[in-house]
């Protein structure tokens, strides 16, 4: 379902790499992965490595998490020129995997903020607790503000996400950009677009479609979160900002398939 208006791959997506910073290539098997952070993208860029080690298929969970985030590690589609870029946008398997928005975002407002992460507390938290805190110098660390009690919490975050200065300087980060905005679904035609909710599966479907069902195998991933996983994070987010929230984010629900969540908008 997309309304956002139509661009043709020669149009301004081709004008500039930034538009293509998480798709990763395989040129040998001819794939285009469009990452996206919090589903399952280390395990897939562990999937990518590996294609791109080669026959005999080593198992992904030897990968080290870490080495498969590091950009040398894999081929980027921002290494090629506009004119090699379109060659493979129009001719190689393209695929992503997505996730309910709202799983999404508490998703990474738990790894990002509530685990130590100290360059995501210099670069957004500390603005957060600045803005919303009403700390006008914040601590330096993020291991001060846990022991001060004043760590950003998710409505901050949601705060931060609303407000209108927060695109000005920047783009959001890919942790909790948009997803059609980091993979253009309206403007490139995928070949398979997996779900986080039934991830098990359509690894299988997506590796079979590859040929190589027999020869790597998806890593296992945990899985579970109901409407009551989603209601207690939002129970402290008023109701117009989840509203506010949903208009974010609602193209990802309504390109990808998303049930709009009632229970926590229309209560």
């Amino acid at each position: 379902m997309c309304e956002l208006g139509k661009e043709t791959l020669y149009g301004k997506i081709l004008t500039t790499g930034k538009n293509f910073e998480n798709f990763i290539v395989d040129d040998s098997r001819k794939i285009l992965y469009c990452y996206v952070p919090k589903v399952a993208c280390t395990n897939w860029k562990r999937i990518m490595y590996v294609l791109k080690k080669g026959e005999p298929y080593i198992d992904p969970l030897s990968v080290h998490r870490n080495s498969v985030h590091q950009t040398k590690a894999l081929d980027y589609l921002t290494d090629f020129s506009p004119e090699e870029r379109e060659i493979r946008l129009r001719t190689y398997t393209k695929f992503l995997f997505v996730r309910d928005p709202f799983v999404r975002l508490i998703s990474a407002f738990r790894q990002k903020f509530q685990s130590i992460d100290e360059p995501f507390y210099s670069n957004y938290g500390k603005t957060m607790v600045r803005l919303y805190r009403n700390q006008s110098d914040p601590p330096k660390t993020q291991r001060e503000v846990i022991a001060l009690g004043l760590q950003p919490t998710f409505y901050n975050f949601v705060q931060y996400l609303l407000d209108p200065r927060t695109e000005r300087y920047g783009p959001f980060n890919e942790h909790w950009r948009q997803m059609h905005r980091l993979c253009h679904p309206c403007m490139l035609e995928y070949d398979f677009i997996g779900h986080q909710e039934t991830l098990e599966e359509d690894a299988g479907e997506l590796l079979k479609m590859l040929e190589v069902e027999n020869k790597i195998h998806f890593p296992p991933t945990k899985n579970a979160t109901t409407s009551d996983f989603i209601k207690e994070w939002f129970k402290t987010v008023p109701l117009e900002d989840r509203r506010m929230l949903y208009n974010l984010y609602k193209w990802d629900f309504k390109i990808f398939g998303f049930k709009r969540p009632d229970e926590i908008l229309d209560s």
